[in-house]
């Protein structure tokens, strides 16, 4: 599923039912995006590679800033997947096939630090983040 599928506001869709004196292709997307219909996009490698799917956006709730987005990746119907945290930085949105690009492959995910819907790490701990940060190769952000 992609976000103009999930945008039930009319963010993405300017100039139909709803958006009357809106010209076509003016709205806040994609510069701007609403969270919600960005959960449950999918996440493909520069490869063209299926990685999985955004689960969840964490927010800093004293930068403001979206850290991480949490990608769901193997198992099956929700069965023995993984989850990852994803620094935010390190996801492109490609608008044109509507998903986020991820600079890694399928390998190296699977090698990334990851966890299970059960065990949450403490993604506030600075070294976690510094570590989740480095595997990606992505600065850090100060708050």
């Amino acid at each position: 599923m992609n976000y103009e599928e999930r945008d039930k506001l009319g963010i993405y869709k300017a100039g139909v039912d709803g958006g009357i004196g809106r010209d076509a292709g003016q709205g806040p997307g994609p510069a701007l995006m609403g969270a919600e219909t960005l959960i449950g996009n999918d996440v493909y490698s520069r490869q063209a590679e299926k990685l999985g799917e955004v689960k969840e956006i964490m927010l800093d709730m004293r930068s403001g800033r979206i850290s991480y987005a949490v990608l769901s990746f193997g198992g099956f119907l929700g069965m023995g997947e993984k989850l990852f945290a994803i620094p935010w930085s390190a996801l492109t949105l490609d608008t044109m096939n509507k998903r986020f690009m991820l600079d890694v492959d399928k390998e190296q995910l699977a090698r990334a630090p990851g966890f299970d819907k059960d065990t949450w790490p403490d993604m506030a701990n600075p070294e976690w983040a510094e570590g989740i940060h480095a595997y990606y190769g992505r600065p850090m952000y100060s708050i």
